[in-house]
């Protein structure tokens, strides 16, 4: 079994980003569990003072979360043209740490307008040293979109088809690895 963590780097409850996410998790090929990651909005501020046995629980949660893994997604929206804080701040608790490392990770877009956070998200990761997979990515257009909306656009088959694809894809390259 192929185990991913998948993350959505908005806080909002109507979050095309979020919706996007879970729909990957419960549509996920059988050989593949998508684990929705859910503490985004609960890490504190990352200070590297507060690293090695001073990291805080929530920290240290996303931290094993990642090692554990063995994919990351992510999908992220675009606030003033770059990366969330709440995103960014993620992934600052994990730079000194091993878990991206080698880390096969995908970016999935519900929003074709994401251009300049989707390559600063991929050059915050690339940095960081994941195998950022830019040959296997998934966009369903969302943004602006009604929850009952959304819900019906992410259930289409063809929509269904494609994350399943995308997963699959994902789940071929963390197995050749």
């Amino acid at each position: 079994m192929i185990e991913i963590l998948a993350i959505s780097g908005s806080l909002r409850a109507a979050s095309t980003n979020s919706a996007l996410i879970a729909a990957l998790a419960a549509n996920a090929p059988a050989d593949c569990r998508v684990t929705v990651y859910c503490g985004l909005g609960r890490l504190p501020i990352f200070n590297p003072d507060d690293e090695g046995e001073r990291t805080p629980r929530e920290a240290a949660s996303l931290i094993e979360a990642v090692t554990r893994a063995d994919g990351v997604i992510v999908s992220c929206p675009e606030y003033a043209h770059g990366v969330p804080g709440g995103m960014k701040n993620a992934l600052d608790w994990l730079v000194s740490r091993d878990a991206a490392v080698g880390k096969p990770a995908m970016l999935v877009h519900a929003s074709p307008r994401s251009l300049y956070a989707r390559a600063a998200l991929a050059e915050i990761m690339r940095t960081m040293s994941f195998a950022l997979r830019e040959d296997t990515t998934l966009e369903i257009a969302l943004l602006g979109k009604k929850p009952a909306e959304i819900e019906a656009i992410l259930a289409e088959s063809a929509n269904v088809l494609a994350m399943r694809e995308a997963v699959s894809a994902f789940a071929g390259v963390i197995r050749d690895r």
